[in-house]
Protein backbone atom coordinates (compact mmCIF):
# COMPACT_ATOMS: atom_id res chain seq x y z
CA UNK A 1 0.00 0.00 0.00
CA UNK A 2 1.60 3.31 -0.91
CA UNK A 3 0.91 6.43 0.47
CA UNK A 4 -2.02 8.28 -0.15
CA UNK A 5 -2.36 10.49 -2.84
CA UNK A 6 -4.69 12.74 -0.56
CA UNK A 7 -1.57 13.17 1.64
CA UNK A 8 1.13 13.43 -1.21
CA UNK A 9 -1.47 16.16 -2.81
CA UNK A 10 -1.73 18.10 1.12
CA UNK A 11 1.68 18.11 0.84
CA UNK A 12 1.99 19.84 -2.39
CA UNK A 13 -0.70 22.19 -1.47
CA UNK A 14 0.94 23.13 1.77
CA UNK A 15 4.14 23.83 -0.30
CA UNK A 16 2.80 26.15 -2.30
CA UNK A 17 0.98 27.71 0.22
CA UNK A 18 4.97 28.45 2.13
CA UNK A 19 5.74 29.59 -1.30
CA UNK A 20 3.35 31.89 -1.52
CA UNK A 21 3.96 32.94 2.00
CA UNK A 22 7.74 33.50 1.69
CA UNK A 23 7.64 35.66 -1.62
CA UNK A 24 4.82 37.94 0.32
CA UNK A 25 7.16 38.45 3.25
CA UNK A 26 10.18 38.71 0.90
CA UNK A 27 8.00 41.79 -0.78
CA UNK A 28 6.93 43.21 2.09
CA UNK A 29 10.70 42.99 3.61
CA UNK A 30 11.56 44.64 0.54
CA UNK A 31 9.07 47.59 0.51
CA UNK A 32 10.25 48.18 4.50
CA UNK A 33 13.51 48.50 3.24
CA UNK A 34 13.06 50.24 0.26
CA UNK A 35 11.22 52.56 2.97
CA UNK A 36 13.88 52.79 5.54
CA UNK A 37 16.47 53.81 3.03
CA UNK A 38 13.99 56.72 2.34
CA UNK A 39 14.01 57.70 5.60
CA UNK A 40 17.58 57.42 6.07
CA UNK A 41 17.80 59.63 2.91
CA UNK A 42 15.64 61.97 4.65
CA UNK A 43 17.59 62.34 7.56
CA UNK A 44 20.73 63.12 5.23
CA UNK A 45 18.87 65.97 3.42
CA UNK A 46 17.87 67.58 7.17
CA UNK A 47 21.35 67.20 7.95
CA UNK A 48 22.99 68.62 4.90
CA UNK A 49 19.83 71.47 5.27
CA UNK A 50 21.26 72.44 8.45
CA UNK A 51 24.76 72.45 7.82
CA UNK A 52 23.86 74.88 4.81
CA UNK A 53 22.14 77.16 7.56
CA UNK A 54 24.85 77.27 9.87
CA UNK A 55 27.71 78.00 6.90
CA UNK A 56 25.15 80.82 5.52
CA UNK A 57 25.24 82.12 8.85
CA UNK A 58 29.17 82.50 9.02
CA UNK A 59 28.84 84.29 5.25
CA UNK A 60 26.46 86.13 5.76
CA UNK A 61 24.48 84.51 2.60
CA UNK A 62 20.42 84.86 2.79
CA UNK A 63 20.07 82.99 -0.37
CA UNK A 64 21.67 79.56 1.00
CA UNK A 65 20.08 80.33 4.73
CA UNK A 66 16.48 80.39 2.89
CA UNK A 67 17.48 77.34 1.03
CA UNK A 68 18.67 76.09 3.99
CA UNK A 69 15.80 76.27 6.21
CA UNK A 70 13.34 75.16 3.07
CA UNK A 71 15.37 71.49 2.88
CA UNK A 72 14.99 71.11 6.73
CA UNK A 73 11.30 71.75 6.59
CA UNK A 74 11.01 69.21 3.37
CA UNK A 75 13.04 66.83 5.10
CA UNK A 76 10.64 67.12 8.00
CA UNK A 77 7.48 66.63 6.34
CA UNK A 78 8.83 63.94 4.42
CA UNK A 79 10.06 62.45 7.48
CA UNK A 80 6.42 62.69 9.05
CA UNK A 81 5.08 61.03 5.83
CA UNK A 82 7.47 58.18 6.11
CA UNK A 83 7.23 57.22 9.96
CA UNK A 84 3.56 55.94 9.43
CA UNK A 85 4.75 54.25 6.74
CA UNK A 86 7.31 52.67 7.95
CA UNK A 87 5.40 51.63 11.14
CA UNK A 88 2.67 50.11 9.36
CA UNK A 89 5.48 48.01 7.09
CA UNK A 90 6.07 46.85 10.12
CA UNK A 91 3.62 45.49 11.50
CA UNK A 92 2.76 43.97 8.30
CA UNK A 93 6.32 42.34 7.95
CA UNK A 94 5.53 40.78 11.51
CA UNK A 95 2.14 39.12 10.34
CA UNK A 96 3.78 37.70 7.39
CA UNK A 97 6.65 36.17 9.36
CA UNK A 98 4.08 34.40 11.64
CA UNK A 99 2.06 33.26 8.23
CA UNK A 100 4.99 32.22 6.55
CA UNK A 101 6.17 30.42 10.13
CA UNK A 102 3.08 28.55 10.31
CA UNK A 103 2.87 27.57 6.54
CA UNK A 104 6.02 25.96 7.43
CA UNK A 105 5.20 24.23 10.24
CA UNK A 106 1.79 23.06 8.30
CA UNK A 107 4.11 21.70 5.51
CA UNK A 108 6.56 19.70 7.60
CA UNK A 109 3.38 18.31 9.45
CA UNK A 110 2.29 17.10 6.26
CA UNK A 111 5.97 15.51 5.47
CA UNK A 112 6.01 13.85 8.65
CA UNK A 113 2.61 12.31 8.20
CA UNK A 114 4.00 10.97 4.70
CA UNK A 115 7.24 9.80 6.39
CA UNK A 116 5.48 7.99 9.44
CA UNK A 117 2.77 6.49 7.05
CA UNK A 118 5.92 5.37 4.44
CA UNK A 119 7.65 4.23 7.99
CA UNK A 120 4.43 1.83 9.00
CA UNK A 121 4.52 0.26 4.91
CA UNK A 122 7.94 -0.65 5.21
CA UNK A 123 7.30 -2.28 8.86
CA UNK A 124 4.31 -3.50 7.59
CA UNK A 125 5.87 -4.73 4.50
CA UNK A 126 9.06 -6.40 6.69
CA UNK A 127 6.21 -8.42 8.47
CA UNK A 128 5.00 -9.90 5.75
CA UNK A 129 8.06 -10.89 4.60
CA UNK A 130 9.16 -12.34 7.41
CA UNK A 131 6.04 -14.18 7.69
CA UNK A 132 6.17 -15.59 4.29
CA UNK A 133 9.58 -16.93 5.47
CA UNK A 134 8.76 -18.23 8.37
CA UNK A 135 5.48 -20.44 6.27
CA UNK A 136 8.23 -21.15 3.98
CA UNK A 137 10.26 -23.06 6.42
CA UNK A 138 7.62 -24.28 8.55
CA UNK A 139 5.89 -25.81 5.36
CA UNK A 140 9.50 -27.30 4.89
CA UNK A 141 9.95 -29.49 7.86
CA UNK A 142 6.31 -30.60 7.37
CA UNK A 143 6.86 -31.78 3.98
CA UNK A 144 10.30 -33.11 5.64
CA UNK A 145 8.79 -34.81 8.37
CA UNK A 146 5.66 -36.71 6.36
CA UNK A 147 8.07 -38.12 4.18
CA UNK A 148 9.92 -40.01 6.67
CA UNK A 149 13.33 -38.32 5.13
CA UNK A 150 15.33 -36.69 7.44
CA UNK A 151 16.30 -33.10 7.75
CA UNK A 152 19.69 -33.35 6.78
CA UNK A 153 19.10 -34.49 3.02
CA UNK A 154 16.31 -31.81 3.02
CA UNK A 155 19.27 -29.31 3.88
CA UNK A 156 20.71 -28.32 0.20
CA UNK A 157 24.65 -27.93 1.92
CA UNK A 158 24.06 -31.57 3.47
CA UNK A 159 23.28 -32.83 0.45
CA UNK A 160 25.97 -31.20 -1.67
CA UNK A 161 28.42 -32.31 0.88
CA UNK A 162 26.79 -36.37 0.85
CA UNK A 163 27.20 -36.26 -2.81
CA UNK A 164 30.81 -34.82 -2.95
CA UNK A 165 31.77 -37.45 -0.35
CA UNK A 166 31.08 -39.89 -2.63
CA UNK A 167 31.99 -39.03 -5.58
CA UNK A 168 35.20 -38.81 -4.78
CA UNK A 169 35.80 -42.10 -3.68
CA UNK A 170 37.87 -44.35 -5.98
CA UNK A 171 36.50 -47.75 -6.61
CA UNK A 172 38.18 -50.49 -6.52
CA UNK A 173 37.69 -53.63 -8.93
CA UNK A 174 39.32 -56.14 -7.57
Amino acid sequence: MAVSRALRRLLRIRDLEEEQSRLALESALGELNRLEHAFAATAERDRQGRQLVRSSAESGEVPDRLAGLEEIHAATRHAAALAPRIAEMEGSVAVLREEFLRRRVERRQAETLIRESEAEIAVEAGRRSQQALDDWHRNRLQRAGSEGEPEARTDPAAAVEGTGAQGSEPTSLT
